[in-house]
């Protein structure tokens, strides 16, 4: 794990992991995913790293850990009749342009807000 630019550190860390580990475990899955939290969290002790929730898939919600922000993505996703559209997800697992931009409205939203709260001088710029 290294960082683009040793002078100008990342303000958010976005993780977007898991949907291709097939051959896993539900506790390997996990226990992959927090080492990488644990690991950014070592990097870079005083940011916040969000945790993209994976699209809708299994039976059961996880827990972020206390210290990363779990963003939602899925609730579009899934239709009142249980059905998922191909227009979101072309192979029901991989994101059509339709599929990122429900993805990344949300997500914009909550790093702007993540953002705002620690000042960041990006945001002056637009």
């Amino acid at each position: 794990f290294e960082c683009d630019s040793k002078s100008r550190p990342p303000w958010v860390v976005v993780l977007w992991v898991g949907t291709h580990n097939h051959g896993h475990t539900a506790e390997q899955i996990c226990g992959g995913i927090m080492a990488i939290v644990q690991l950014i969290k070592d990097k870079l002790p005083k940011k916040l790293p969000v945790l993209s929730c994976m699209l809708p898939r299994g039976k059961m919600r996880t827990c972020p850990p206390p210290y990363a922000s779990l963003l939602n993505v899925d609730p579009g996703f899934v239709h009142s009749d249980g059905s998922i559209s191909h227009q979101d997800l072309y192979d029901f697992l991989h994101l059509t342009p339709q599929g990122y931009q429900a993805v990344c409205q949300p997500l914009h939203a909550h790093l702007t807000g993540l953002l705002e709260k620690q000042s960041a001088p990006l945001l002056k710029h637009y």
